[in-house]
């Protein structure tokens, strides 16, 4: 990408010192080119992970939890535009500015607790990617496990002609998935009532406490934390010279918006149109606690074509997850260490415990289930981090946090940290 004319004239003034005019209304309006990275963020809002749990939650207790979403959600979009805008701010990532800023021993207890979080990610990608290729095909779950690893290894090699092409295809997938869903949600119908009930912030006992929980608290995934700053970082390269003045930075920071607003409310409708279709269709007697039961209940429920378009969007999602957690474990060792291993060399690596739960016969659910439990545990070491480091001027100069900002975002995360604890806690003495 090139700067505009009107870049390119505001510059050599900028640079120079010199009073800087704003840019014409063209120029404000010209944010479409710029957005795609935080389309690759939202796929971790929308994993296999998230499939269980959403339709547990509406068959459980109806649409009482969507609140919960909603909530989720807007925290998500909040923590995202955090993260892109540090990158866009330092033309780093988070993984770096952490140890360019922070003693080593710190750095380095980062980079492992990471690298766990990046397995637990990738095991919860093949898991799901391979119980898909089970509904779709009858592929034995080691093999589907297999073929989604390696499919996930192609999907990044697109990023060998620049992000953008990566972020269109992962952009591609998470359309798949919106439009599975979408498939089914107007074949199941939805009960107004209920969805206006929904809205209204309520429990319904321990248990949907419990399951709230896990969708408010696994909400935020710290790999993409990592990821996001690392493309904005990479994707506005180009222009982030602009943002030294205050047209630039102000271009820079509405597309930024632009690009987290579309991709979270895109991820969010998904996640909600999973628990509306849930409780529409089934009830607590249903038994609808695995990826297989949901499967089968709505070829039940709504016909092949509902089943088969829950399979299409697991698959989807299995892919395109799977490829970001990848590129995850490259930006954080890369930041962390200054290292690299081969991509190939890392997919072994991480591979290698989903496979030992699909070879060894592990319930794919319960490893699902397990996955988030190990994730929640490196939120803290995330997100302490991004509003730390978004909150010092020597850090983020003019880009630097508001007040306000930074004391909501305090709140968001020792909220999910909390509810992180309770859910670890809980899942450890279950």
């Amino acid at each position: 990408m090139y700067l505009s004319k009107t870049e390119a004239a505001v510059l050599p003034t900028a640079l120079a010192g010199g009073a800087v005019r704003p840019p014409p209304a063209a120029g404000r309006r010209r944010v479409w080119p710029l957005l795609g990275p935080a389309f690759v963020a939202a796929v971790a809002y929308v994993d296999p992970g998230n499939f269980a749990t959403n339709f547990s939650g509406g068959a459980s207790f109806g649409y009482t939890l969507l609140w919960v979403i909603v909530a989720a959600n807007l925290m998500a979009m909040l923590i995202q535009s955090l993260t892109a805008k540090l990158g866009l701010a330092t033309g780093r990532d988070l993984a770096t500015l952490c140890r360019e800023n922070l003693p080593r021993p710190v750095t380095r207890g980062l980079w492992l607790q990471a690298e766990a979080v990046a397995i637990a990610t990738d095991l919860a990608e093949i898991v799901g990617g391979a119980v898909a290729l089970n509904l779709l095909f009858g592929v034995p779950l080691p093999v589907g496990g297999v073929m989604t690893a390696v499919v996930a290894f192609l999907l990044l090699g697109a990023q060998s002609r620049g992000h953008r092409p990566f972020e269109r295809v992962i952009a591609g997938l998470l359309l798949v998935i919106g439009l599975g869903f979408g498939y089914t949600l107007f074949n199941s119908g939805v009960d107004v009532g209920g969805l206006a009930s929904g809205m209204v912030p309520s429990f319904s006992g321990s248990e949907s406490l419990l399951l709230a929980t896990g969708i408010l608290g696994a909400t935020v995934m710290p790999h993409v934390i990592y990821v996001h700053s690392a493309l904005t970082q990479g994707r506005y390269g180009d222009v982030v010279t602009a943002g030294r003045t205050a047209a630039g930075r102000g271009r820079l920071l509405r597309a930024q918006r632009l690009d987290v607003l579309v991709a979270m409310a895109l991820a969010g409708l998904v996640n909600a149109a999973m628990l509306v279709i849930a409780a529409q269709l089934f009830t607590a007697d249903d038994g609808i606690e695995s990826l297989e039961s949901v499967h089968a209940g709505l070829g039940d429920q709504l016909g092949t074509g509902a089943a088969l378009a829950f399979a299409v969007a697991l698959l989807a999602s299995g892919f395109a997850s799977s490829s970001v957690g990848t590129h995850a474990g490259q930006v954080v060792m890369a930041g962390f260490l200054r290292r690299h291993i081969p991509v190939l060399a890392r997919r072994l690596i991480t591979l290698a415990p989903a496979l030992a739960v699909l070879v060894l016969g592990g319930d794919p659910t319960t490893a699902l289930v397990w996955s988030q439990v190990v994730l929640s545990f490196g939120i803290p070491f995330a997100l302490v981090p991004l509003l730390w480091l978004t909150s010092r001027r020597q850090v983020m100069g003019a880009w630097v946090n508001r007040p306000l900002t930074t004391a909501i975002g305090a709140a968001v995360a020792a909220l999910i940290i909390v509810l992180n604890c309770y859910l670890v806690v809980t899942s450890l003495s279950s």
